[in-house]
């Protein structure tokens, strides 16, 4: 299936966990194989990390935070223009495919 949202792009969240549902962010990476994607500060974990040497360097212990990857329906993108969140719909022209604003009719790749 074709994903539609893409790197870079402003997402907000409208469901899931109640305390990031609302939020808005900046997909950092696409799984489109597992359909998921990773948005900057939105589902953050904590990973408790044991000092570690390997190969000369030492990785320092503590608590580490981290960004989680969350199921790409669970977000909707975010319009440039109208600044709402918005469905997305795919036109081809040229042999280009294009992502259209369902809300203003916007061109989502400028």
């Amino acid at each position: 299936m074709k994903v539609k949202i893409r790197k870079g792009d402003q997402v907000e969240i409208v469901t899931g966990r109640t305390e990031d549902k609302g939020k808005r962010g900046e997909v950092i990476k696409v799984l489109p194989e597992e359909q998921r994607i990773v948005v900057q500060g939105i589902n953050m974990h904590t990973k408790h990390q044991r000092q570690v040497q390997s190969q000369g360097r030492t990785v320092n212990p503590g608590k580490i935070r981290y960004e989680s990857d969350m199921s790409i329906s669970n977000v909707m993108l975010v319009c440039k223009k109208c600044n709402k969140p918005t469905r997305v719909s795919l036109v081809r022209e040229d042999n280009k495919t294009k992502r259209i604003c369902k809300k203003c009719n916007a061109d989502l790749d400028l």
